[in-house]
């Protein structure tokens, strides 16, 4: 199974997600071009009432596998399905290193 088939089944398990997009933007980045640098962007019922801050803690501790090893970086764009109808998901920057 490789990494970004895990996190999308880990999140899909946890969250029944309305909306879950995973880009690996690993070719962004200097150094090896491994599976390492992701950007997720999930919309689910679950975040209501949720700050910001409690759903990444979520998403830090369902994903703290991969964070502990493989995955190197991870944006996390977290929505409501309200907030979504009006979000505007930021483009990631290029490293300054990469080539």
């Amino acid at each position: 199974m490789t990494i970004a088939t895990a996190i999308e089944q880990k999140v899909r398990d946890a969250l029944q997600p309305a909306l879950l997009q995973l880009d690996n933007e690993s070719h962004m980045h200097a150094g090896p071009r491994t599976d390492s640098h992701f950007k997720l962007v999930v919309v689910a019922e679950q975040f209501n009432g949720l700050s910001k801050v409690k759903r990444h803690q979520h998403l830090y501790q369902l994903l703290q596998p991969e964070l502990q090893g493989p995955v190197h970086a991870l944006a996390l764009h977290l929505y409501t399905p309200e907030e979504w109808e009006s979000a505007a998901v930021p483009n990631s920057p290029l490293c300054s290193n990469s080539k």
